[in-house]
């Protein structure tokens, strides 16, 4: 038996990088998937391409296109997790998005854009995810992704940190708030992840003038890490899996660096 068999989850963000690795690690140990993502064709293929690894565990993988700004959307998700599974047990808040800027340089709409989907999309995440635990009864958890850049600021990613900071102080009153319902609420805080995301910060970087040469930015942001080397996705699922287990049942408010020891807090 695996740690989340028979358990019903929803990850945001899950066509690509961090999200897919986490579906695919609940998948491998008998949960049942929901990849959910703003492009719903490509969250399509990574479900059909995880049909033979979810039946071989004894769950089920299904998508949805969301935009997790939009609350419509997160409802209408949410409701076809749980008609097709019968429940909705584990919501990963992990869609997010970054567009460096230079401090001075960042505008209304860079801001508006990173902070309501890294941050708004986390509270009507919360919300819809706890409206529908509290409803079917049997309380749940509730996982959001934050960063190493919600523990200290950057100058190119001014936004970006006070979204993820948002979603550390998000995390903390969630899970005073529905500790009633017996539904947990945490949160983990990679380090420098290597994914598709990171290669177009580095692309971003570049292009602003803060690097001169390809890689250049992830080297830099990688220099202090002690562990001395960039994280893969599979660095991130024991945490992730862990987090979605009865195994972290005691366990809530809480953020769960997983930098490699890049920030020491």
């Amino acid at each position: 038996m695996g740690r989340v068999s028979g358990l019903s989850c929803l990850v945001t963000g899950a066509a690509r990088g961090i999200g897919r690795a986490i579906g695919e690690a609940l998948l491998n140990e008998g949960a049942n998937v929901c990849f959910a993502d703003v492009n719903g064709a490509l969250a399509a293929e990574v479900a059909a391409a995880n049909e033979a690894r979810a039946e071989a565990a004894g769950g089920r993988a299904m998508a949805h296109a969301v935009d997790v700004t939009r609350r419509e959307d997160m409802r209408r998700l949410v409701k076809a997790v749980a008609d097709n599974f019968g429940r909705l047990d584990v919501c990963f808040n992990n869609a997010g998005v970054n567009k460096p800027m230079n401090f001075l340089d960042v505008t209304d709409e860079n801001w508006q854009f990173i902070m309501n989907v890294n941050a708004m999309g986390v509270l009507i995440g919360i919300q819809e995810a706890a409206r529908q635990m509290i409803a079917q009864g049997g309380g749940g958890k509730i996982i959001n992704t934050a960063s190493v850049a919600s523990r200290q600021g950057f100058d190119n990613v001014a936004p970006y940190c006070a979204s993820k900071w948002a979603v550390v102080s998000l995390t903390q009153s969630a899970a005073r708030a529905l500790a009633p319902h017996d539904i947990t609420v945490t949160g983990f805080a990679p380090g420098v992840v290597a994914t598709e995301m990171w290669e177009e910060v580095d692309r971003d970087l570049m292009n602003i003038g803060a690097a001169e040469r390809p890689g250049q930015a992830m080297a830099e942001f990688s220099a202090e890490i002690l562990r001395g080397r960039v994280a893969r996705p599979s660095d991130i699922t024991g945490t992730t899996t862990f987090l979605a287990s009865r195994e972290s049942d005691y366990m809530t408010g809480q953020i769960i660096m997983i930098d490699g020891g890049m920030t020491l807090v």
